[in-house]
């Protein structure tokens, strides 16, 4: 015995203190149970008499410890409490067989004591399966709530990239807030505001240069490309206009077809923007130099550069594009268009900021530009010295290039550029790390060789959970050390280290009001245990009528408390049954949901085992009557009977105790119970207990000590050690199982709060990342249209490939509103023109909320320029190499157009009412084959390109306000769906020579059937 005691000190202070033993969580266990097993044997034989009832709460801890406390598997738990029953059973059986019959019949006490080891298997499986069911849930939720956190934190790096590819930080925080607002709010819905003016993201700059970049010769060579060849070109193109623009601290705006303009000074300041815009337009020219001597084909650059200030910032609700407003871009547009190809053209502005660092030859032409002639400022083309040492250097490379079979100019164009190597669209997506499947498999390793019991450090972790979870990632083993369950008594933010009250109020108020479906079962087990008692109580009493009334009376309120528990599990029965009763069922449901009669019930049914484990006690005889203890009872009266005269027999007072013991694991068996209700609820039964067998009932104790020793030759055996006194040691049992049971119901208590917050934490993260990928979605579609985002998103992500679409019938809008260059003026009054930029937001903002309309879900804006808007339909039609359909079907959605064309007029007309002006909308329609792409690294945009879109553009152009202007063809195309159209005439077109034009009749209602002319 004294070995065993000495070993499991050593053992239990080994596993305090050597972190190193912490692996060997199993064999310690098993010698720790070898220890406690070798001190339970050594106690049968110690102090006195060996009895049948010797050590049974002893044993009966030792088997719920194995269960409950000691880090086993649950076959391994199993074997050592059936192993520590059958030691206890055999032992005793095996000592007490063979001795004279002076003691009660051993068979019924030791069937006592094997329902009373069964019932402690019983209970310590269900404890310990509950509780591992409980923690395994725990895990799974925390890394479920670990990988919602990455998938999180990868969405955030998403939207990140997805903002800063469309917005400047600091504007992208700004409208971010918005979005986030409108979410939460609603899909679609807009935050309310004090006035009626939708939210304006402008800000005026100072000291900035503007670059205007065309490609001269771009158009005819495009006519020549497949569409997988020129969405490649332009990628190619514009991704090296992109890198030389980052090496001279410029920001790409916006590109317009072949159009490429950007600004230096944005959005931080810089004193040198003129420099980094001239250098950034030489280097240009020189690319495009390069590009032409490397493949023979006639294109180059023309350049136009000032300086001054502007209005920059985001317009409209839908498609953003960051871009820039002011008189000084307007005049960086025109010293484009009037200069001269391969030259880079300066206004004096720019000039004066260069400081020499340039040489520059005045331009000496006549500007066939208006604008630039009303101004009559002298104007400049800055002088590169690099062009010479191109011209020398790349002599040859034209030769070379034409070498073998000759290529069509936009092929060799193609294959040189792809040289280059600029980035794809939205490839910087790729580098941020994907969100991490909630399917993942949960590393069970990694669970089953946690135990609660024990601290886990990294040094435990299974090397197969490295190849599941990345091994750099502390915050799962900061979960893992969550689990344990020394973390109570720490500061947590979560809990209060005494109480283990959530911090948070109404957190706290949830959990104590959250459904327990589990209860059922705590009902069950507890059951179990009031049975086991009962079995107990007839093997060793002579059952007095008086004790099998009561019995049947409890069994009935157990009945009727299961039949509740369970009632929702007798559904179909009882709906086959009268319809009064069909209301049975939700009783469980009730007793799940209602946390105050879950608690009422419990305490009822503990109360009623409590009450039951002491009920045989009732029928003895309160008056200290013990007729062994009499002076003339001698030695030879040893044959007397165990039974007090009209009582129970004494062997039933140790087995009261055994009882009791029991009544002590029932009140663990209510996982979910609050601690404090645990805690009040032990500390009154432990008193009763104290009070019954130590004092008002402890007599009994004596009698049988008496009875037990009548006779005794020896001196030293007429009283036994304290190890064999029935009453000193159910008290010791008493407080050891209290405290045993306090320490596993604050464990309990932990282990049910952090489930509970763990699920908490998750809904939360799942909903942030519900509300974060939503976000990702719009702000996606702000840049693509819907059915183009998912090529860029998620696992469909093909970013090993250029997204490109040719289409057959795509019907294409330009409307603009021409009186507002007259309109915009920039002047202290207005803020220098941020006045006038609110009232075209509100015009943008008007026009896009028409896209919400269901019958205008087929319209597709594309991008706005200044105050001209561009949309086209049938864009997400299948394409037209997939299908061949006729022109009426292919065509339909010209009406869809048509409709949004004087629903914008209509908007237009509601605006002037409220802002007082007489704004008139110009807009030319075209249909035809158009490419669609997605271009551009820095900036992803999408864009169409074609033939169509150049007509629609003159369309609008050469059109007339308050006019519908269409081609010929597309006039046709309308008359067939039912619309007037009336000729304008022959008119000359820019690129296109003389066409001949028609005006569309803008009445809502179409004519019904066609007529046979056009006007």
């Amino acid at each position: 015995m004294l070995c065993g005691l000495g070993g499991f000190s050593l053992l239990l202070g080994l596993a305090s203190r050597e972190q190193r033993l912490q692996r060997w969580t199993r064999p310690l266990s098993g010698l720790v149970w070898a220890a406690l097993l070798a001190l339970g044997l050594g106690f049968l034989f110690t102090g006195g008499v060996v009895s049948a009832w010797d050590q049974v709460p002893f044993f009966l801890f030792v088997i719920f410890t194995v269960y409950a406390m000691l880090p086993l598997g649950m076959r391994d738990a199993a074997a050592a409490g059936l192993a520590s029953s059958l030691s206890h059973l055999l032992v005793l059986g095996l000592y007490l067989g063979p001795q004279p019959n002076s003691q009660p019949a051993l068979l019924p006490q030791l069937a006592a004591n094997a329902v009373l080891f069964l019932c402690g298997n019983v209970a310590g499986a269900y404890h310990k399966a509950l509780m591992e069911r409980a923690l395994r849930a725990t895990f799974r939720e925390a890394l479920s709530s670990l990988h919602s956190r990455r998938r999180l934190d990868t969405e955030k790096k998403h939207q990140e990239h997805l903002l800063l590819s469309i917005l400047p930080a600091y504007l992208a925080r700004e409208m971010k807030a918005e979005i986030m607002a409108r979410l939460q709010a609603g899909q679609g819905s807009r935050p309310e505001s004090t006035n009626n003016f939708h939210s304006l993201y402008v800000k005026r700059h100072q000291g900035v240069s503007v670059l205007y970049a065309d490609i001269v010769g771009f158009t005819r060579l495009a006519s020549e490309c497949s569409p997988k060849e020129l969405v490649l070109m332009l990628n190619e193109l514009f991704g090296k206009f992109d890198q030389i623009a980052k090496e001279h601290e410029c920001m790409r705006i916006k590109i317009l077809g072949d159009c490429y303009y950007c600004v230096s000074g944005l959005p931080l300041s810089l004193p040198d923007h003129a420099i980094n815009c001239v250098r950034m337009g030489l280097d240009m020219c020189r690319a495009i130099r390069k590009l032409r001597a490397a493949t023979g084909v006639d294109i180059n650059m023309r350049v136009g550069v000032h300086s001054g200030s502007v209005l920059c910032g985001v317009i409209g609700l839908q498609k953003w594009q960051y871009d820039v407003w002011s008189h000084d871009v307007t005049l960086a547009n025109h010293m484009e268009a009037s200069g001269v190809p391969g030259r880079v053209h300066i206004t004096g502005a720019t000039l004066a900021l260069l400081a020499g660092a340039y040489a520059v030859e005045d331009a000496a032409m006549e500007h066939g530009d208006p604008y630039l002639r009303e101004l009559g400022e002298p104007t400049y083309l800055v002088i590169d010295p690099r062009a010479e040492e191109d011209e020398k250097g790349t002599a040859g490379g034209l030769l070379s290039s034409l070498e073998g079979p000759k290529m069509r100019p936009s092929l060799l164009m193609t294959r040189y550029l792809e040289s280059w190597g600029a980035a794809k669209p939205f490839a910087h997506l790729s580098h941020v790390e994907s969100p991490v499947s909630t399917s993942t498999p949960l590393p069970e390793k990694a669970l089953s060789s946690f135990s609660p019991q024990w601290s886990l450090d990294r040094s435990r972790t299974p090397r197969g959970l490295d190849d599941e979870l990345d091994t750099g990632d502390a915050k799962f083993f900061q979960v893992i050390e969550q689990l344990n369950s020394q973390k109570q008594w720490k500061q947590s933010e979560d809990f209060n280290p005494l109480t283990l009250y959530f911090r948070e109020k109404e957190m706290e108020k949830e959990y104590r009001l959250s459904a327990l479906p589990a209860f059922k079962y705590y009902a069950a087990c507890t059951f179990l245990v009031f049975f086991s008692n009962f079995i107990i109580q007839m093997l060793v009493t002579n059952r007095p009528p008086a004790l099998t009334i009561t019995y049947s009376i409890t069994f009935l309120l157990f009945f009727l408390l299961l039949f509740v528990c369970f009632s929702e599990h007798l559904t179909k029965c009882v709906l086959k049954g009268p319809k009064m009763l069909h209301w049975l069922p939700t009783l469980s449901v009730l007793v799940a949901t209602r946390p105050g009669l879950r608690v009422a019930l419990g305490t009822a049914t503990i109360l009623l085992v409590f009450s039951m484990a002491i009920t045989s006690l009732v029928f003895l005889p309160a008056a200290s009557n013990c007729p062994f203890r009499a002076p003339n009872v001698s030695f030879t009266a040893s044959n007397l009977s165990w039974e007090l005269p009209g009582s129970l027999p004494l062997i039933s007072v140790p087995y009261s105790v055994h009882c009791c013991v029991l009544g002590f694991l029932s009140c663990s068996l209510f996982l979910h119970m609050s601690f404090e209700l645990k805690l009040l609820m032990l500390l009154l039964w432990l008193a009763a207990c104290c009070s019954l067998f130590l004092h008002s009932h402890a007599w009994l104790s004596d009698c049988l000590i008496a009875r037990l020793y009548l006779g005794a030759l020896d001196s030293s055996l007429l009283r036994p050690g304290v190890l064999k006194e029935p009453k000193l040691m159910g008290a010791i049992s008493f407080f050891i199982f209290f405290f045993t049971l306090l320490v596993l119901a604050r464990q309990n208590e932990y282990y049910c709060r952090l489930d509970f917050l763990w699920k908490k934490k998750l809904r939360q993260e799942q909903e942030e990342t519900e509300t974060m990928e939503n976000l990702t979605r719009l702000l996606l579609e702000n840049v693509l249209p819907a059915h183009v985002a998912p090529q860029f998103i998620g696992q469909n992500r093909r970013n090993e490939d250029l997204y490109h679409q040719s289409y057959e019938c795509v019907c294409v809008l330009f409307a603009s509103v021409p009186d507002f260059k007259e309109f915009y003026s920039e002047s202290s009054i207005n803020h220098e023109g941020l006045e006038c930029l609110r009232l075209l937001n509100e015009i943008i903002a008007d026009f896009d909320e028409l896209l919400s309309k269901p019958k205008f879900s087929g319209v597709e804006k594309i991008k706005t320029i200044c105050s001209t808007y561009m949309a086209a339909t049938g864009l997400n039609a299948t394409s037209g190499q997939d299908a061949q359909q006729d022109a009426e079907q292919s065509c339909s959605h010209l009406g869809t157009m048509v409709e949004f064309a004087v629903a914008l007029g209509s908007k237009l007309d509601v605006i002037n009412k409220h802002s007082f002006n007489n704004f008139r909308l110009r807009v030319g329609l075209n249909h035809g084959p158009v490419v669609a792409g997605v271009i551009g690294a820095q900036k992803p945009q999408y864009d169409i390109w074609g033939n169509t879109v150049n007509v629609a553009s003159r369309m609008e152009s050469t059109g007339v306000l308050g006019k519908i202007q269409v081609t010929e063809e597309t006039a046709c195309a309308l008359q067939s769906l039912g619309y007037t159209c009336y000729s304008r005439g022959i008119i000359k077109v820019k690129g296109k020579g003389q066409l001949c034009t028609y005006f569309l009749n803008t009445d809502l209602t179409r004519t019904g059937p066609p007529s046979a002319t056009l006007g």
